[in-house]
């Protein structure tokens, strides 16, 4: 999937990839003067599989699939394979604070 721009001076072609990697990079650059972030908690719904809430929203998962850890977020996107829990379910919780900045609410 693409996504063409046209401007006064050229039209421009994205795909989906490099739209993505723009709208984590404005984010990101948006999110620098922002203090609060949302809170996330993790439930485990079953063995090896934890669900995180972020804002009360949902924001993801982190399966353990042969002794690793995969994160994926709201969108069912792998962020990385980890060898801990903890890594996994803090770079989830990083990314989603980046990805969704409108959810913002105190962290308790």
């Amino acid at each position: 999937m693409s996504t063409t721009v046209t401007t006064d001076t050229r039209e421009v072609t994205l795909d989906t990839d490099t739209v993505d990697v723009i709208a984590i990079l404005e984010a990101e650059a948006e999110h620098s003067g922002r203090a609060a972030r949302a809170k996330t908690t993790w439930t485990q719904e079953d063995d090896g599989e934890w669900v995180a809430n972020y804002g009360g929203y949902f924001g993801g998962s982190v399966d353990k699939r042969d002794g690793r850890y995969v994160a994926s977020d709201t969108f069912g996107l792998v962020v990385g394979e980890f060898a801990t829990l903890e890594e996994a379910q803090t770079k989830l919780s990083d990314q989603l604070h980046v990805m969704l900045p409108a959810v913002i609410r105190p962290v308790a």
